[in-house]
């Protein structure tokens, strides 16, 4: 999963960059890729899988279907380029080739994924509201306070915090 997420950053800031340097549809031909890999996602959850890749598979499409809504939102706004906001904002995890490690980034705040493993469970769908607490929970780190969601059961308090 943390792959995933590494490849769609990369990819999409590459297609930002690209609407950057004068490229009109460079974002528009990388919504229809995520289109084209959700629809094969898809298709390959439909066939015959053990639990343990179904279950995979459904995360994937889970983060994927966020990642392509992300992609058509950076349309619909016309973001003009890697640095505006409306991709800042964005949770995005980056290799850095020279350590080996992965950093994690959302507006202004910066810091290393840890590997934590949480299991081979499914996900949760990521809304705005799960973008904003995103933002509002990595800021309060940046700050060295502390976050603490509050809500009815169920509703992906938790989650939103791993």
């Amino acid at each position: 999963l943390t792959g995933a997420q590494i490849f769609w950053t990369d990819e999409t800031q590459m297609a930002l960059e690209e609407y950057e340097g004068g490229q009109e549809d460079a974002v528009k031909r990388y919504l229809q890729l995520c289109n084209n890999r959700l629809s094969s996602l898809i298709q390959l959850v439909l066939g015959e899988l053990s639990a343990a890749d179904r279950t995979k598979i459904i995360s994937l499409i889970t983060m994927d279907v966020h990642s392509r809504d992300v992609v058509d939102g950076l349309i619909s706004q016309k973001t003009e380029g890697p640095n505006s906001f409306a991709w800042q904002q964005q949770l995005r995890f980056e290799w850095e080739q020279p350590s080996l490690d992965v950093n994690v980034k959302i507006c202004d705040f910066s810091c290393k994924y840890f590997y934590e493993w949480v299991g081979n469970t499914a996900r949760l769908v990521i809304t705005p509201l799960t973008d904003r607490c995103y933002i509002t929970l990595t800021m309060a780190l940046k700050l060295y306070l502390g976050g603490a969601p509050a809500g009815p059961a169920g509703t992906g308090k938790t989650e939103t915090t791993k």
